[in-house]
């Protein structure tokens, strides 16, 4: 076998929603990008799954291609001396004159890939229909996509017009190019259920097959499937088929954490969105991942069959998990290593895709509305240009070869105890499954050292890693005192952390007009002195700042390089702080931030005014102040992902929003369905605060939004809250007392 080859691809689905198209290349912004391939060379891959989408060169009509986009991409691709794999079709249904039930689909796709092998006759490796299976299942079966089907003969024709499509294809291409590839990509993954769900669960384990088994020719009389499709009037297509088969070169598998599927008739035990069924009977459909014990058999589970049914050269065609950053590199590594392992057993696993290297917008509603999901790829594209995230870094490591980053050794959620979501179902094996297996060759891990053991901020990142499975160590005054230079030497030399984060500091903003030099030394000194010792070794090291560096006479939210102006004590010393620690240059990241709300912070403003407002009485919040709320676990994971993908400078973090304290009151009331008339405006002198406050904080970025928007962060927040609630008076009831609403924030779990 040749050496394993990694390959790169960005999100480029075209799909079709009633009669809008929403196109992935044009929403990630590569359209007008053109330097992107630059940046997916310097990974090191050596392909590009790459699109010259039907939908997007002759979008009018047939006889009418544009090629001027596509020319000049493909020609710079080779240029940098990757090699093309070329898409015609990504999810979609074709240009608006067709879809995939029109009788003369095939035909006319047949025609767009002879034009297109014409005008590129040096492609030697083609895609020209993704995913056929998964496409006919959501356009034609369960109507998420155009043409909005729901119907099992409008299913299985739409497939077999796409088999019919890539056979035309590949027939016209090879006329062009003798030597042309076809690479089959389709999801793959298994159904596991309970016994009284088994005749779904077996169904589908047939029907995974259908697109490479259509493809080899196997779709005879003797296969499972013959019959059904037969008695949809297919028989005589399927005879065509198996007569004039075109097996792939190499079979494509895409495989997700969502791709492994768990049927169970017990309806109860899953929240009303996970119900579906069938003609006979109802059943919920969930992630295998998320119930099954032992886990399912995984990426290296379906390969290892994929390979036993075809012995066709294999390739993992799409490798992505839509999540915190080192889980999003563990996901990419492991199927790398997956592919190491099943080459020692002689499996031709041939290539690993980095796939979505710009991310992916709105997969988590199956791109069925445009609600401005983003999922981070190698590159972020809320920056401009384009960040590189740690999942780039992890892309060139497995290039060139190199250490991987700290953070992201070690399991990856769906190999620990957290993955379990619902009731665990303990399935039984009656025949031998493909092995799956996972282990490290990774020595004792390197902790991410954080200050601020009783802080809110510091006991919420240390949440945060122990969710992600980051190891931490949380240090407090007496394990760091940040006065004393010596010890704060022999702590980072004794814990050798990989990072620090400096989550300690004064917080009392009207007490620190009154103990200024206290508030100074805390904020300003101590941060200083941790940061020029991470300095001296090496290491990166992130700070807080917060809004009250300005003035307030900005008439647009603040952005990084705007100057400070601090009306406070607590505002100078943040200043100082950013100032002093940035001039440090190196691995240096300071976060400016605002106005906390937290499920797990029974003090800040958010849970006063919930505890007022559910006790039936008003509150007062300043009307004349302007700020932009943070979600504190948004903050956090935000946190954690910028110092892996190895950021440095001046960021803005706060979810992204401005409202006046009064109406960041009324949301929550409307959130947690209080009366938000309770809520009574005042100016801010009123209150007779000691520390001035800037009249307008909001907060802005130049250098990408990598935050939620404050609803969504509200809404979140008051998911935890309600979640709290109940357990609160549940515990209330079997003791017999009142429930506090939060009288144990401990008790949430994430």
């Amino acid at each position: 076998m040749r050496a394993l080859e990694l390959w790169g691809g960005h999100e480029c689905t075209v799909n079709r929603i009633g009669d809008t198209f929403h196109d992935q290349t044009v929403r990630s912004g590569h359209q007008h990008r053109a330097d992107d391939l630059e940046r997916f060379a310097d990974l090191g891959v050596t392909a590009l799954r790459y699109p010259v989408l039907w939908e997007r060169v002759a979008p009018g009509r047939p006889d009418q291609c544009d090629w001027g986009w596509t020319d000049k991409r493909l020609n710079r691709i080779r240029e940098l001396g990757m090699r093309p794999i070329a898409g015609l079709l990504h999810h979609g249904s074709g240009p608006a004159y067709t879809d995939l039930t029109d009788k003369a689909f095939a035909r006319a796709f047949g025609n767009y890939a002879q034009a297109t092998a014409e005008r590129y006759p040096w492609i030697a490796e083609w895609t020209p229909i993704n995913e056929p299976l998964t496409t006919a299942r959501f356009s034609a079966l369960y109507g998420h996509w155009y043409p909005h089907l729901a119907d099992e003969r409008a299913f299985w024709g739409a497939l077999l017009n796409q088999i019919d499509g890539t056979r035309l294809a590949m027939r016209a291409i090879r006329e062009v190019n003798s030597k042309a590839r076809l690479i089959q990509t389709e999801d793959l993954g298994r159904t596991y259920s309970t016994k009284a769900v088994a005749h779904q669960s077996d169904f589908d384990n047939i029907r995974r097959w259908m697109t490479w088994d259509l493809l080899c020719g196997r779709v005879t009389p003797e296969h499972r499937l013959w019959a059904r499709l037969d008695h949809f009037g297919f028989g005589e297509r399927l005879r065509i088929i198996a007569d004039d088969p075109c097996p792939p070169d190499v079979i494509g598998v895409n495989h997700y954490l969502t791709s492994d599927r768990f049927l169970d008739h017990r309806l109860e035990l899953y929240p009303p969105e996970r119900r579906g069924g069938n003609e006979f009977m109802a059943f919920a459909d969930v992630e295998a991942v998320r119930v099954a014990l032992p886990a399912p058999g995984g990426l290296e589970g379906v390969l290892e069959e994929a390979w036993a049914r075809y012995g066709l050269p294999l390739a993992v065609t799409e490798s992505h998990n839509g999540c915190t950053r080192e889980e999003q590199v563990r996901w990419l590594r492991e199927a790398w290593e997956v592919a190491g392992r099943l080459r020692k057993r002689h499996v031709d696993v041939s290539a690993v895709t980095a796939w979505a290297l710009l991310g992916t917008f709105d997969w988590n509603s199956l791109l069925t509305r445009d609600n401005g999901h983003y999922e981070v790829g190698a590159f972020d594209v809320r920056a401009d240009p384009p960040r590189p995230t740690g999942i780039a870094a992890e892309v060139a490591r497995l290039a060139r070869g190199g250490e991987p980053h700290p953070a992201t050794q070690g399991p990856g959620w769906w190999r620990r105890d957290i993955r379990m979501a619902f009731q665990p179902v303990f399935r039984t094996v009656d025949t031998p499954e493909p092995r799956a297996e996972w282990r490290t060759e990774a020595g004792p891990s390197r902790p991410l050292l954080i200050t601020g053991a009783t802080g809110t901020l510091g006991k919420a990142l240390a949440r945060a890693c122990e969710w992600r499975g980051l190891d931490y160590r949380l240090t407090g005054r007496s394990d760091l005192p940040l006065d004393d230079a010596t010890a704060i030497a022999a702590v980072l030399d004794a814990a050798r952390p990989w990072a620090v984060i400096n989550a300690a500091g004064w917080v009392r903003v009207d007490e620190a007009e009154a103990e200024a030099h206290a508030c100074m030394v805390a904020n300003a000194d101590g941060a200083l002195r941790l940061a020029q010792a991470c300095h001296a070794r090496g290491l990166p090291f992130v700070g807080y700042s917060s809004d009250l560096v300005f003035d307030g006479r900005s008439d647009r939210p603040y952005r990084e390089s705007d100057g400070s102006a601090p009306l406070s004590v607590y505002g100078a010393s943040k200043a100082r702080a950013e100032a002093e620690i940035l001039a440090l240059r190196g691995g240096v990241l300071m976060i400016r931030t605002a106005a906390f709300f937290s499920p797990f912070d029974p003090h800040n403003f958010a849970a006063n005014v919930i505890r007022t407002l559910a006790a039936g009485h008003a509150i007062a919040a300043a009307e004349d102040v302007v700020i932009s709320p943070t979600y504190v676990p948004d903050l956090v994971d935000a946190t954690l992902d910028l110092l892996i993908d190895g950021e440095t400078g001046l960021r803005h973090l706060a979810n992204r929003g401005a409202v006046t304290w009064a109406d960041f009151a009324r949301m929550l009331a409307a959130e947690l369905d209080l009366d938000p008339g309770l809520v009574r405006g005042a100016p801010v002198e009123s209150f007779g605060w000691p520390a001035a406050r800037p009249a307008y904080a909001a907060l802005g970025t130049e250098r990408g939004w990598v935050m939620p928007t404050l609803a969504n962060g509200i809404a979140r927040y008051g998911a935890m809250v309600r979640h709290a609630q109940f357990a609160s008076e549940a515990e209330a009831l079997a003791d017999g007392g009142r429930p506090d609403l939060f009288a144990r924030p401990g008790a949430l779990a994430r």
